[in-house]
């Protein structure tokens, strides 16, 4: 699988939340954007569609991607960003 990687940033989510990363990408060959929410624990990770988001469907089957399928490649980016901050 091959993700073009459009933005990354880490959300430390309030105060006592647990913190996580949102990635938008792109799968190569498809036209729709994805988001991504990797949390720190291994197998916590949700992809979502955006444009179906923005259409306000967050149903499950419809706008359900498999957050395994995606999780390794996900978290590679994340330590890709790791590495290049100072």
């Amino acid at each position: 699988m091959k993700l073009k990687i459009l933005n990354i940033d880490r959300h430390r989510n309030g105060v006592a939340g647990q913190p996580f990363d949102v990635i938008l990408f792109k799968e190569r060959g498809t036209p729709s954007r994805k988001l991504g929410i990797v949390f720190d624990e291994p197998h916590y990770c949700a992809v979502l569609d955006i444009d179906l988001l923005a259409a306000g469907d967050i149903a499950f089957g419809s706008n359900s991607w498999r957050g395994d399928d995606y999780e390794s490649y996900l978290r590679e980016a994340i330590e890709q960003r790791d590495r290049r901050r100072p």
